[in-house]
């Protein structure tokens, strides 16, 4: 879950990212012998690193030191660390300000004032305690699990590199609005763990029930993004570049590969990989690549993709007689 809030209404009107996919890395049956199991150390450096940036955010905001026209602060007895009024922050956390002079997402300081490392640092700042603990128990069941299993390089890898691609989306389309969080990567590593299971598909059992689970827990958290205050082109921007990288980097060998080591090598297969993922990698790459260079270079240009495409804005929030949608 990553949050929002509305320049134009003041900085009161947070908007979380989404709910975030609360599922564990699934066991689709992997049969293949030979493989060694990683120690997981950078998925739970990254929630350090997350509850750390928190604090510091609290730290900074120092609530008591600054009069409120909401109301007080919540929870006094934290004193500097004190959140701010409800009515302000309802996810107990900073100020809108405070995020923003900590690196939040910002489409006008991004695009004129050149401050791109932006595109990053919001991924590690969060709204309140309720988004920072929805994020952080997702990322501990999803990554990892991910991670024991294909190492902390190509997952670090991808939740950052899938940060910054729900990043770009987000800034493409939402301009009138700060964003924190880490959905993006998120939705990053459910992308790639459905990727995964496509391309590795010969080695699994179980496959088709996981993958209709999978697909279910998707569709269930993109869907969620387009009720107000959710920014769902984060999710869907690190879904999409999550997705793509799966493909180049979570690659398995093809079934059978560490079993036949042990076989004459006249009957060893020739590749060690299938030609489908061959395939399907070279095609996602250039995807990633070509994706990326014209995201950046739109947003770098200043151009607004809502011009482009009118009907994307109902992929973020859908307006009812219950609720209207800003921006």
């Amino acid at each position: 879950m990553a949050s929002r809030v509305d320049i134009e209404e003041g900085g009161n009107g947070r908007k979380p990212r989404g709910a975030e996919a609360n599922s564990s890395a699934f066991d689709y049956g992997h049969v293949s012998v030979g493989e060694s199991e990683w120690t997981s150390w950078v998925v739970p450096m990254f929630v350090v690193a997350n509850v750390a940036m928190f604090i510091v955010a609290m730290y900074v905001n120092n609530c008591p030191a600054n009069p409120n026209p909401y109301g007080s602060c919540v929870a006094k007895f934290l004193r500097r660390l004190s959140f701010q009024p409800l009515r302000q922050n309802p996810l107990l956390g900073p100020s809108s300000s405070t995020l923003e002079k900590l690196g939040a997402l910002e489409w006008n300081r991004v695009v004129h004032e050149h401050q791109g490392w932006r595109l990053l640092t919001c991924i590690w700042l969060h709204a309140g305690v309720i988004h920072l603990l929805a994020n952080m128990l997702s990322l501990v069941f999803i990554g990892i699990r991910l991670e024991q299993q294909f190492g902390f390089v190509r997952i670090a890898a991808i939740y950052l590199i899938s940060g910054l691609g729900g990043s770009v989306l987000s800034s493409l389309f939402i301009r009138n609005s700060i964003s924190v969080g880490a959905s993006g990567a998120l939705f990053g590593l459910l992308g790639a763990m459905l990727s995964e299971l496509i391309t590795n598909w010969t080695i699994y059992t179980n496959k088709f029930a996981a993958l209709m689970t999978l697909l279910f827990i998707i569709a269930i958290n993109l869907a969620l993004g387009i009720l107000p205050h959710v920014d769902n082109f984060a999710h869907i921007g690190g879904f999409l570049t999550g997705f793509l990288l799966g493909f180049v980097l979570l690659v398995r060998p093809r079934f059978g590969w560490y079993e036949s080591r042990m076989l004459p090598h006249e009957r060893k297969p020739r590749s060690k990989y299938m030609a489908y993922q061959w395939i399907l990698a070279a095609i996602a790459f250039c995807l990633f690549i070509v994706g990326f260079t014209v995201g950046l270079t739109m947003l770098f240009k200043g151009e607004n993709a809502n011009e482009r495409c009118h009907w994307c804005r109902y992929l973020s929030c859908v307006p009812t007689s219950r609720w209207t949608c800003g921006n």
